[in-house]
């Protein structure tokens, strides 16, 4: 009898020698995990593998021995390399039959797009004997749901996410549900924070850091601290009664350094903020190059608020496109608190909009001073009645890319920070320059 753990627990297997040299993100990985997690499923191994046959069979057999299910993602396209199905066959001594559904299946997906099955196509109809064919509605690649023995079950996906997707939602999901059974629920929400580092975050909750139900794991991104906090329970009812609790006392610990929660980012969160005034918004960028319009615009509704821009990269498009003066550029320079002011003032009077926000800074790797190093920025919030103002000193170290994110981020904090202060959320500050 195989013991309780292979009973329960999966594993993933991401095959594809792109994602070994990092030509790809493996994405597919945490999308299946957080599935899994979900569903209650123990998952505890993930394994990243190349298109290589040995090495492919390799893993399967070790994890035949320890888990109930694996999951596969890629190497089912018409490819030469694409050899998981092939070689998941080879490891079991199964022999491969053609499906006469699945072959018509491709042939009219192709003939859709106007172009002929290959042999290479043809391949993809082969599946091993006794598998359940996992259908593949968006593509040509369909995968398998196959136990080659009594304990242990194999799921194949491609690599292609929106397909996995929809296989999974469509089919696997519902395999899993009705064959596998479900464990403990696991419930997890993520916190965002800026203005604080992991560090400091850690050692204002040192107690909640300590508990084993709900647990807290921090975790940082450049410019963003987030902590995860996740809860277990025989029902998603109880659970979130675990979890709220600590939702609620983390929030009222960190205050405004919490900016929101899971899929929430700074850019949707002022968005939404001015979008509940009826209010509008344009930027003003120099060393962030459109960072902070890209930023804004990633956000789904974007345009209900955020106007525009303008890329001031040269002191002569400061002065003709955001009025910025010719003497305060010359006295102070385009690195300061009365340029980035002007430049603020001049975008939101530019774009005809409620509010404006601008940066300007050293980004390097050159051209820094003594007196304005490199990793200096400037910010600037213009609104309907008040301007603020701040500096950043980021560093160095941090290079190009970094001190360009970086300022992202805290030009939309500075600006989430202001219209909480002016009453435009639940709370209110007093902004500090």
């Amino acid at each position: 009898m195989p013991n309780e753990s292979i009973n329960n627990s999966v594993e993933i297997l991401c095959i594809g020698s792109e994602l070994l040299l990092g030509n790809i993100l493996n994405g597919n990985a945490k999308w299946l995990a957080e599935e899994l997690a979900s569903l209650g499923l123990p998952h505890f191994k993930q394994t990243v593998v190349g298109d290589n046959s040995t090495r492919i069979k390799e893993e399967v057999i070790g994890a035949a021995k320890r888990c109930r299910v694996l999951i596969t993602t890629g190497g089912l396209g018409p490819t030469q390399d694409d050899i998981t199905t092939k070689t998941l066959a080879e490891t079991f001594n199964s022999p491969l039959e053609e499906s006469k559904e699945i072959l018509l299946d491709i042939e009219a997906k192709m003939q859709s797009i106007g172009k002929p099955m290959s042999i290479n196509n043809r391949k993809q109809a082969l599946f091993p004997k006794g598998a359940m064919v996992l259908p593949n509605p968006s593509g040509t690649a369909p995968g398998i749901i196959w136990s080659p023995n009594s304990s242990f079950t194999v799921i194949t996906f491609p690599g292609v996410p929106s397909e996995l997707k929809i296989m999974w939602q469509k089919t696997a999901s519902l395999w899993l549900k009705k064959n596998i059974g479900q464990g403990e629920i696991i419930l997890s929400k993520v916190l965002k924070f800026s203005g604080i580092r992991e560090s400091e975050l850690a050692e204002t909750v040192p107690d909640l850091m300590e508990a084993s139900n709900p647990t807290l794991a921090p975790y940082a991104e450049l410019g963003e601290v987030k902590l995860r906090i996740t809860a277990k329970a025989r029902t998603i009812e109880k659970a979130e009664q675990l979890l709220n609790p600590v939702n609620k006392e983390l929030r009222h610990r960190t205050g405004l350094k919490c900016f929101g929660s899971d899929d929430e980012t700074l850019a949707s969160v002022v968005l939404e903020l001015l979008r509940k005034k009826g209010q509008t918004l344009g930027v003003a960028e120099s060393c962030t190059g459109g960072g902070v319009g890209a930023a804004l615009t990633s956000m789904k509704g974007a345009s209900d608020t955020f106007v525009g821009g303008v890329i001031a990269y040269s002191n002569s498009i400061k002065q003709k496109m955001l009025d910025v003066p010719s003497d305060l550029l010359t006295q102070h320079g385009a690195v300061s608190e009365p340029v980035v002011k002007a430049m603020a003032k001049g975008v939101k009077k530019r774009l005809g909009t409620d509010w404006g926000i601008a940066v300007s800074g050293l980004a390097g790797p050159g051209g820094g001073t003594h007196l304005k190093p490199v990793g200096l920025v400037y910010f600037a919030v213009a609104g309907p009645e008040s301007l603020e103002s701040k500096a950043e000193q980021f560093g160095a170290h941090y290079g190009r890319l970094g001190i360009q994110k970086l300022s992202v981020v805290s030009s939309l904090d500075q600006l989430r920070l202001t219209l909480l202060s002016q009453g435009y959320g639940h709370d209110s500050i007093a902004f500090k320059t």
